[in-house]
């Protein structure tokens, strides 16, 4: 039974401070679109292209060049919509958001304030084996990424790269339901796992397709659940934004040391500013980038080359109807189908590359818990020592599948498997046909094993009298009989021979 408790875990206790504090956190986490066109122009989107190679005019705000909206965009951010459980406006609009930065060739970012696509949904986080909180999201709203301004290419200028300008973004604005450092990891992971499921956003933080604006504030114990219940904000402590974080680890580093500078002014007497603020990872601690503006600030106004969005519901209907089978329900299915662990469930189910690669091993040989045995700790703890993801798996479903299915059967053992998996893993090949040319099979005649035990106990007299005093002992002629055997043996059938030949003797 799964804990969807809102309230807040023991409250954390900062090093140095007085009293007890509680975090309170937000997030509202940038994510690319997985489009091969930009939001309003037909300019490529591929990363890694020469700089200002992907621009159209449209991109580069010549005068008199008009947006036009991408329809596949706009499918995109209702399937992530649909997958968070929230609801779909039929009727948003865009505005324009005023600023100036030397990469903003318009002078206004085209987004959506007042009249968001998608509305509120939630989140399932998993924070260990059987708790998992419910993270509310306000809104996804679509806009417009800016450019890149690049500072370390002279030590007298800055050059602007316009590639990135037009991509579109949808902003995932969450509620202030995040408590910890280690929830908002696993809230960012929970919610790129479930991007990469719909196939909306590939994820990838390093090249900033996914990136999170996280607002930190303190409270009092108690203060919080005052909050849920009124609504009121201004039982909570002012919050501070901080911007543009790329990295799971950087997300908790920043939280816990803005959350200590917060309580070192509370606590000093002094009032938190409300500002947006930049995590410096060197020197492990946060600083001012610039006050944190209103939406007045913006000057926001509908924007006036773009009519409101008007979609239909039959439209939203069909891309529910096409949405893949998510994380949870995936989970529980491996659970309840193949008999797995809810933590064998959770390793299988966190990539959909590696939730399919098992259900295609699990299905082909027939054993859901030996297929996840194998393919968690022989294959997954492979490619991690080799620096190899899933899909550069030299090791196809069918080969392991031929592996386990050699085990079930009798015709090798564990220990030959290992081996087997080796071979197959290295080399490539049948393992059937592998097993075959090398003489790989197990040894099940009876027979012949009684014989290679007979010969163990024959030799080995004085053993044989301590084995009588203590049976455990009886391993060690198991181990000289696989020694004997090349290790090709049945262990099972050695073991139950043995202890008839040592109680006979």
């Amino acid at each position: 039974m799964l804990d969807l408790s809102f309230e807040a875990p023991k409250p954390k206790v900062i090093a140095g401070a007085k009293h007890d504090w509680e975090l309170v956190i937000g997030m509202e986490v940038h994510a690319q679109v997985a489009s091969k066109a930009k939001l309003f122009s037909g300019a490529s989107t591929q990363f890694g292209a020469e700089p200002n190679s992907n621009v159209s005019f449209i991109d580069a705000a010549m005068p008199g060049m008009l947006p036009v909206i991408n329809e596949y965009c706009i499918e995109q951010a209702v399937r992530t919509g649909l997958g968070l459980k929230a609801e779909i406006n039929l009727t948003s609009a865009f505005d324009r958001k005023n600023y100036f930065y030397p990469d903003l060739p318009q002078g206004y970012q085209i987004s959506q304030l007042y009249h968001p696509l998608v509305g509120e949904g939630e989140i399932l986080v998993d924070l260990e084996p059987g708790i998992a909180r419910m993270v509310r999201v306000e809104r996804i709203h679509v806009e417009q990424d800016a450019g890149k301004s690049i500072h370390d290419m002279d030590p007298h200028m800055s050059f602007v790269d316009l590639n990135r300008t037009g991509v579109a973004l949808m902003e995932i604005v969450s509620r202030p339901d995040i408590r910890s450092p280690e929830e908002a990891a696993a809230y960012v992971g929970k919610l790129r796992q479930i991007l990469r499921y719909l196939g909306t956003c590939d994820g990838n933080m390093q090249n900033g397709n996914l990136r999170a604006d996280v607002n930190v504030s303190i409270c009092l114990p108690g203060a919080y659940g005052k909050f849920r219940e009124t609504g009121d904000f201004s039982h909570l402590g002012t919050r501070c934004e901080i911007k543009n974080m790329n990295s799971m680890r950087f997300i908790q580093a920043a939280i816990m040391v803005e959350a200590e500078r917060q309580i070192k002014i509370v606590e000093g007497g002094g009032e938190v500013v409300q500002e947006t603020r930049l995590y410096d990872p060197d020197k492990n601690e946060t600083r001012s980038m610039r006050s944190k503006e209103e939406a007045h600030d913006y000057r926001y106004f509908p924007c006036p080359d773009l009519l409101p969005l008007e979609i239909e519901q039959a439209w939203v209907d069909d891309i529910a109807a096409s949405l893949p089978e998510l994380p949870d329900a995936k989970k529980a299915r491996f659970v309840g189908d193949y008999g797995l662990s809810e933590y064998d469930a959770n390793v299988l189910t966190a990539d959909v590359v590696n939730a399919d690669y098992f259900e295609a091993v699990a299905e082909d040989a027939g054993d859901g818990k030996l297929a996840a045995n194998w393919v968690i700790n022989e294959l997954f703890g492979r490619l991690k020592k080799d620096e190899k993801d899933i899909t550069d798996s030299p090791v196809s479903p069918a080969q392991l599948a031929g592996v386990i299915k050699l085990i079930k059967s009798d015709a090798i053992s564990g220990k030959i498997a290992k081996d087997l998996f080796e071979i197959v893993y290295s080399e490539g090949g049948d393992p059937e046909k592998i097993v075959e040319e090398r003489g790989m099979k197990q040894v099940t005649d009876t027979g012949a094993i009684e014989a290679a035990v007979d010969d163990i106990i024959a030799a080995n007299p004085a053993q044989v009298e301590k084995a009588k005093q203590n049976p455990k002992l009886a391993g060690w002629f198991v181990g000289q009989v696989m020694k004997a055997t090349g290790g090709k043996a049945n262990p099972k059938a050695v073991n139950q021979i043995v202890s008839q030949k040592l109680a006979e003797n």
